[in-house]
């Protein structure tokens, strides 16, 4: 079996990861590993004595014996990197958000399509076995009619200089929000505010509104005492509370809601009414397998790569992420005012 031959570009946060897991897969080599930082490429020799690595990213992206690069570097290089990985002729899985700006996810899109070459991006939370399972209980209909979702990304820190809050944390939520509801907001609106330095927002509070009156909120941010990582989903048959920080048990389903009952008043005869009842149930913890998501992510890629199929977290799906993205950050440097996804 002809193995995929891999680069990674950046070793910050997520590339030893992924090093990581693609070493670990047989039907993939990690060639190459790029990076600015020497110290970084150090660590990662020691821990794969067989991997090249460079901080010249150009010995990477021209290696013709690659198949694929996998860039990892931070957000406002994402464009770039991935315009010239597939401008020679490489499958690649960029990190989120695929861009910062519409018309660039556009282009890259594009350029794919032209190379014949596979586009991927890491919404990481679409393989998430949680995630998978709360989308199998909405798809059976177990929590009935959606009313909203409300999301909390919180932490203190850490801080970035690229890009703000929104930029950072949102596109985890609007992925995975898009993905357990099949369709994308129509509308957003969104209000935040800097408060350690100036132009770049640390605090963020989303309004997203999605076809059928699904109405879904989102708290972001790098200024909060405590690390939160939730979801809470509420139908009209149960409700569901989903903690990613919870290894064990992350999904709460509740029976709960509010039953609508017509009743009739004892001294009219012809008079009815409606009663609205508490209704307290139960409350289950779903049996989820669990398994690292990012391992689960690129085995998706090479999978991908070898049948030439489409990938559910596609470039088609990062441009739509950015285009929410976008219409958010209207919104929020036109202090609330509500914005078309377009």
């Amino acid at each position: 079996m002809k193995k995929i031959n891999l680069g990674i570009i950046g070793c910050g946060h997520w590339g030893p990861n992924y090093v990581r897991n693609f070493s670990a897969m047989p039907e993939a080599r990690v060639v190459w590993v790029s990076d600015l930082k020497e110290e970084r490429l150090a660590h990662i020799k020691q821990l794969f004595p067989g991997v090249k690595v460079s901080r010249d990213c150009n010995r990477l992206i021209n290696d013709n014996s690659l198949d694929a690069v996998v860039i990892a570097t931070p957000t406002v290089t994402h464009y770039r990197m991935a315009m010239r990985c597939l401008r020679a002729g490489k499958h690649v899985l960029v990190e989120k958000p695929m861009t910062t700006a519409v018309k660039e996810a556009e282009i890259l899109l594009d350029l794919a399509s032209k190379r014949k070459k596979t586009l991927m991006v890491g919404h990481t939370f679409t393989y998430n076995s949680a995630v998978q399972t709360i989308k199998e209980l909405i798809t059976q209909d177990k929590l009935g009619r959606l009313y909203y979702l409300y999301s909390s990304r919180t932490n203190l820190g850490p801080l970035r200089s690229d890009v703000n809050v929104l930029w950072d944390l949102a596109p985890h939520d609007v992925s995975m929000f898009s993905y357990l509801l099949s369709c994308q907001p129509v509308k957003v609106s969104a209000q935040g505010a800097s408060y350690l330095r100036k132009g770049i927002e640390d605090v963020v509070f989303i309004t997203l509104y999605f076809p059928h009156n699904i109405i879904a909120g989102i708290h972001l941010s790098w200024l909060n005492p405590r690390k939160v990582r939730e979801l809470t989903i509420v139908g009209n048959k149960k409700m569901l509370v989903f903690d990613d920080l919870n290894s064990a048990n992350p999904i709460f389903l509740y029976s709960k809601g509010v039953i609508r009952k017509q009743i009739s008043l004892p001294y009219y005869d012809s008079f009815r009414e409606f009663q609205y009842i508490i209704r307290d149930g139960d409350v289950t913890t779903p049996k989820v397998a669990m398994k690292e998501p990012l391992a689960a992510e690129c085995r998706h890629f090479l999978d991908c790569i070898m049948a030439g199929k489409e990938p559910h977290s596609s470039g088609r799906d990062g441009l739509s992420v950015v285009r929410v993205l976008s219409a958010i950050q209207n919104s929020l440097e036109d202090k609330g005012h509500l914005k078309e996804v377009r």
